[in-house]
């Protein structure tokens, strides 16, 4: 196969986001992520509560035996989170249920959509970072351009606006540049 200059293997990568070109990607979306967070929370814990309460009540029925299961609450929460984060994530939107409640999606720092392990890691990540540095580690989204997180950086995502939302800060005349 001989080599040709004008064909390429990969496509050109997308320019990365910048918060000077396309401001309307990046505004508002400290408080909207940690609300798009807490929904998400409230996603995760309702099917791990009600597993629960099945396993009380089946622990109730069978005289204590059925309390033997509640080991497997917590390996099956953490699974619950993996796939929920690396599905929703890496899934057609690039958001979880919560993000997209709030019109937010995460990419990665050239722009493209994160992939389902890309989504999992995200979440471990960020867990991970939060427990080990405390979460004053958060902080770190005042101190870059960008606002990313320290689990952001780490993976070279970064949350923004989603389309919808750019479309219509730009049409409010916040003082963005039409496209």
């Amino acid at each position: 196969m001989a080599y040709d200059p004008e064909r390429r293997a990969d496509p050109v990568p997308a320019p990365p986001l910048d918060p000077f070109l396309d401001p309307e990607r990046f505004e508002g979306v400290l408080p909207r992520r940690v609300v798009a967070f807490l929904i998400d929370v409230v996603i995760l814990s309702v099917p791990v509560i009600a597993a629960a309460l099945l396993i009380g009540i089946f622990g109730v029925v069978t005289l204590g035996f059925g309390f033997a299961l509640a080991w497997l609450l917590g390996p099956a929460s953490v699974v619950w989170a993996l796939v929920y984060y690396g599905t929703t994530l890496g899934g057609p939107a690039s958001a979880t249920i919560g993000m997209r409640v709030m019109d937010l999606e995460m990419r990665t720092a050239s722009g493209e959509p994160p992939y389902v392990l890309l989504g999992a890691v995200h979440a471990v990540v960020y867990w991970v970072s939060v427990s080990a540095l405390t979460p004053l580690v958060l902080l770190v989204c005042f101190f870059n351009h960008r606002r990313r997180l320290l689990h952001d950086i780490l993976l070279g995502t970064v949350v923004i606006n989603n389309e919808r939302r750019a479309l219509r800060l730009r049409a409010d005349g916040a003082g963005y540049r039409a496209r």
